[in-house]
């Protein structure tokens, strides 16, 4: 309040003042703090002198004859009515603002949806608008029976020191009140708070009567909070509440839906393990629950089959818990390279593998070439542990073949019915007949367009067990080790004269050749397998209807 203001400044109280000085003859001066004459003239003779005070603060002084009193006293009633203004101008421009913070607030939370940035820009709001180094919103949890930090600010408040205060904060989130703290000395005394804390206040956070929890601010320094502190406090309390109860729900709607979304993601991952992605796919289906008993498709494929040679006689040696170990280790070894070569298993059993290759039946060959090299390098470890190398045969044939859902409506299978997947299975089995890691049928060479980029060694034709028509095998030897495709690709010439010879039933001259190729890769055991062959021909004589073609009379 400056003397300035009332006496010169407002028009009004300035011309009362000079009206009634007028009136009274009165011979004096009015002056401020700093004996400036604001009103009136140099009295010739000062008999009175009357302080102008404010908040018993002196801001000015009335001097001169007996009429001093007078206008001081006009003065006083005028500074009284100018405080009132200001004061109702105070409250106005304080219930605007409150209405205008509320307005604010309420717009920030209505475009914040999680607790913890509801929290925060509350703490922000409390902070700017209530005098506090120190801040903290904390929640409880029946459930777990824990306090729970949602924002927080300063020192008082930190990691560290959130121990020292769990009292209290137990305290103010379990009381429902809203309360200010001028003297915290018996807190202090408690032990309940820090040493550096001179004041403190706090509201709780409540939603129909139930407490949430509570906003606490402190300071440092000696605050005297007022009552229009605690009620912004509240205000904001109260706002907050309800935002964050509805983000708590909503966070909860938001996790139990994604915890079911990810159980039957879960669900829908493990049952494609069981039917693969593929399948579902060729049948003309997007997922697995589109299914339905009857669904069927014929395709061209490529069937692949791998089998462990001699698994019996290896797993007599071991328990049924390394027998499961070892062949799951294998499958997971062959089920990668198979899906890096565009199929699909369809089945594993046991010490076999079926895959289906829906393109090329390139895919499947290079898959099969893989699988070899992939044993080589599983038997070094197996080798370091002492244990005995392994080997597979692989057997393809491509045909037509129907992929469909078969069962009933309580149990669905999905199961694959052609006389490819026999064939195939026939071809993995006469591996060990002609001593080949992979068989293919004439078939399968027909359907690659890069068989160029592969080596071969034609076997003949066979006639397999319960079939009418042969067919012409072929072994593809690029899964050998090095040393043995070196010595294939030097006597391929030599074999393949041989073996035309062997058909054409000239067998000295494929004896002959089959020596020549012995002579080149000693350890070639398939053609010492048809140079056996031609020796009890060649001894024992041909059968009249023997044109070429092997009998097969095992499956």
């Amino acid at each position: 309040m400056h003397l300035k203001n009332i006496v010169v400044k407002n028009r009004e109280a300035n011309a009362l003042l000079t009206l009634l000085i007028e009136q009274l003859k009165a011979d004096l001066s009015i002056e401020d703090d700093t004996q400036n004459i604001l009103l009136g003239r140099t009295p010739g003779t000062i008999l009175h002198t009357e302080p102008i005070t404010f908040d018993e603060e002196i801001i000015g002084w009335v001097k001169g004859d007996e009429k001093v009193h007078v206008i001081s006293s006009l003065i006083h009633l005028l500074i009284q009515k100018e405080t009132e203004r200001k004061k109702i101008g105070n409250e106005v421009l304080m219930l605007y603002q409150e209405v205008n913070m509320i307005f604010d607030f309420s717009d920030k939370l209505a475009q914040t949806i999680g607790q913890n940035s509801i929290a925060e820009i509350t703490l922000d709001e409390a902070m700017r608008l209530i005098k506090s180094d120190n801040g903290l919103i904390i929640l409880w949890d029946e459930k777990s029976d824990q306090l729970e930090v949602l924002a927080s600010s300063g020192k008082f408040f930190s990691k560290d020191k959130m121990k020292a205060n769990v009292d209290l904060l137990l305290h103010l989130s379990h009381s429902g009140q809203s309360e200010i703290l001028g003297d915290v000395s018996a807190l202090k005394e408690a032990g309940l708070i820090m040493p550096e804390v001179q004041s403190l206040i706090y509201a709780a956070l409540k939603v129909k009567h139930r407490v949430m929890g509570a906003i606490v601010l402190a300071s440092t320094d000696d605050v005297e909070y007022s009552a229009v502190d605690l009620k912004f406090l509240i205000t904001l309390a109260l706002q907050s509440s309800s935002a964050i109860e509805s983000a708590i729900l909503y966070e909860r709607n938001i996790r139990e839906a994604k915890e079911k979304e990810e159980a039957m993601r879960r669900i829908y991952e493990i049952t494609n393990k069981f039917v693969p992605h593929e399948f579902i796919k060729s049948l003309g289906r997007k997922v697995i629950t589109d299914i339905q008993l009857g669904d069927q498709v014929e395709k061209i494929v490529t069937v692949l089959f791998a089998d462990i040679r001699d698994y019996t006689t290896l797993s007599e040696k071991m328990t049924p818990e390394e027998n499961f170990s070892f062949v799951s280790s294998f499958n997971e070894k062959m089920g990668p390279i198979i899906r890096q070569h565009n199929g699909f298993i369809n089945q594993y059993l046991g010490d076999a593998v079926m895959a289906i290759f829906p393109g090329n039946a390139s895919d499947a060959l290079n898959a099969a070439i893989k699988m070899q090299r992939a044993v080589r390098e599983f038997n070094v470890s197996r080798v370091l542990k002492k244990k005995p190398p392994i080997r597979i045969g692989i057997g393809l044939h491509t045909g037509p073949l129907i992929m469909g859902i078969t069962g009933d409506n309580q149990r669905l299978d999905a199961t694959t019915i052609s006389d490819t997947v026999n064939i195939a299975s026939r071809l993995e089995t006469l591996t060990k007949y002609y001593k080949g890691d992979v068989l293919l049928s004439n078939d399968s060479l027909n359907n690659m367009t890069d068989y160029a980029f592969f080596h071969f060694r034609h076997l003949g034709m066979v006639r397999l067990k319960g079939k009418t028509k042969p067919i012409a095998i072929y072994e593809c030897f690029d899964g050998n080790d090095e040393n043995n495709i070196q010595k294939k690709l030097s006597s391929l010439s030599l074999f393949n004269q041989a073996m035309s010879d062997y058909v054409n039933k000239s067998f000295s001259e494929a004896t002959s050749k089959f020596h020549q190729v012995l002579e080149i890769h000693p350890d070639d055991i398939t053609t010492k397998l048809f140079l056996g062959n031609a020796h009890q021909y060649l001894n024992n004589g041909v059968p009249e209807n023997w044109i070429g073609i092997e009998e097969i009379q095992h499956k």
